[in-house]
């Protein structure tokens, strides 16, 4: 069963979600399409034109030290820096608003999408995402569930587009080794289970189908084995499911783009070291049989619909994708930065979502479409049309996630 069937499929079942509110479905269309349309040609001048998507890492801060993070992770590039530094680096949510009321003011109306860290540990992110709602901008979150159970009457009537939810394990005991918290007493897996069941019944009690509610599973070392578990698991709390190949890179990648990033911008990148992983599936055959059950199982009309991204099920390709750093897969081409602002926690705003050593600016002094075409945003685009990806880009989910 083919995964492009189980992806038409999942949109069908989404349908009355989507069709719930127009505008935000219509938005997300028009994110979606540019991919394709800039994936075909890109500006010969280098500017990015309409802004689909406003992408923010909203905090630094996480409960959570999952170990396929490259922030938190097991060698993460935040690790050992003061959480008091962190928190006050970031951005006032007064800020934003006004940075999004630009953005209306100017004729883009982008989604938001909110990550982190703990994207609901920042204090404001609620009321930004309320805010944002009004303007017809649609959110989504990815999210380790923290404080969602507790906000879930103003998230389901603001209403959010989609929670996106992390689960990678079927029980208490996988999920929890994959994602241990900062406190070792943190039980991630209940807090999952609880977010969710808040945000269904409190669907259910406004009478409302947004937010649609996603589980987002990264596939490592203790759970390639579960993956049809994790779904079954999971098949009456969700609308659909993405499964993720991982991001990480391994180390020859990242020494080749440390030296190709200082030959081109002048200085040393450091982020792209907290993505390092050797970890690769120890059964190809195995882990494609279960992809191809998740793709059957998002055709039958009864749970939630499966996304694979990227969409590689062959025991060929998945080995290839895990051991050949070099492979593309066809994303040869980088659209992300023509259509979405990349912001971290500290304001700094990036062409590139995972590995953002190069900044064009700071949203605490310049609006985003201040700096959406300034000279340094330009000569990013530029370099990567005339001298390639660089090494790391090839396993970024800037490119191959949306």
């Amino acid at each position: 069963m083919s995964a492009l069937a189980a992806h038409v499929a999942t949109v069908a079942k989404l349908a009355p979600s989507l069709l719930a509110h127009p505008g935000y479905s219509y938005e997300t269309a028009k994110l979606l399409l540019s991919r394709l349309t800039l994936a075909m040609k890109t500006p010969a001048d280098y500017r990015g034109g309409q802004i689909r998507q406003v992408s923010i890492r909203i905090t630094d801060l996480c409960n959570l030290r999952c170990h396929t993070c490259g922030q938190w992770g097991d060698n993460g590039y935040l690790l050992g820096q003061p959480m008091r530094e962190l928190l006050r680096a970031e951005v006032p949510v007064d800020r934003y608003i006004a940075l999004l009321h630009d953005l209306a003011a100017r004729g883009h109306r982008p989604g938001l999408y909110l990550w982190g860290g703990e994207p609901m540990l920042y204090r404001g992110a609620v009321c930004l995402i309320e805010e944002a709602a009004k303007l017809g901008m649609p959110t989504s979150i990815a999210t380790n569930g923290t404080k969602v159970a507790e906000n879930a009457e103003a998230l389901v009537r603001a209403p959010m587009f989609i929670a996106q939810v992390s689960i990678d394990g079927h029980n208490s005991d996988i999920h929890n080794a994959c994602r241990p918290g900062a406190n070792p007493s943190t039980d991630n897996f209940s807090t999952v289970v609880g977010a969710l069941d808040a945000l269904k019944a409190e669907r259910k009690r406004q009478g409302g189908k947004l937010p649609i509610l996603a589980g987002l599973c990264t596939i490592n070392q203790r759970n390639a084995d579960r993956l049809v578990d994790i779904y079954d698991a999971f098949h009456d709390k969700l609308d659909f499911m993405i499964f993720y190949l991982s991001w990480w890179i391994d180390a020859p990648s990242a020494a080749a783009h440390t030296t190709e990033f200082q030959r081109r911008f002048g200085t040393r990148p450091v982020r792209h070291e907290g993505w390092i992983g050797g970890w690769r599936p120890t059964d190809y055959s195995g882990l494609s049989r279960q992809l191809a059950t998740l793709a059957r199982r998002a055709l039958s009309p009864r749970g939630p619909g499966v996304l694979l991204v990227p969409d590689l099920t062959s025991p060929e390709d998945l080995e290839r994708y895990y051991t050949d750093h070099g492979a593309t897969f066809g994303f040869d081409r980088c659209t992300s930065i023509y259509r979405a602002v990349e912001i971290n926690a500290n304001g700094d705003v990036s062409p590139c979502r995972d590995y953002n050593d190069y900044v064009v600016g700071n949203i605490k002094t310049h609006t985003i479409t201040d700096l959406w075409d300034n000279d340094a945003y330009r000569a990013f685009r530029r370099s990567l049309k005339c001298d390639g990806l660089m090494p790391v880009c090839t396993r970024c989910c800037g490119m191959m996630g949306n």
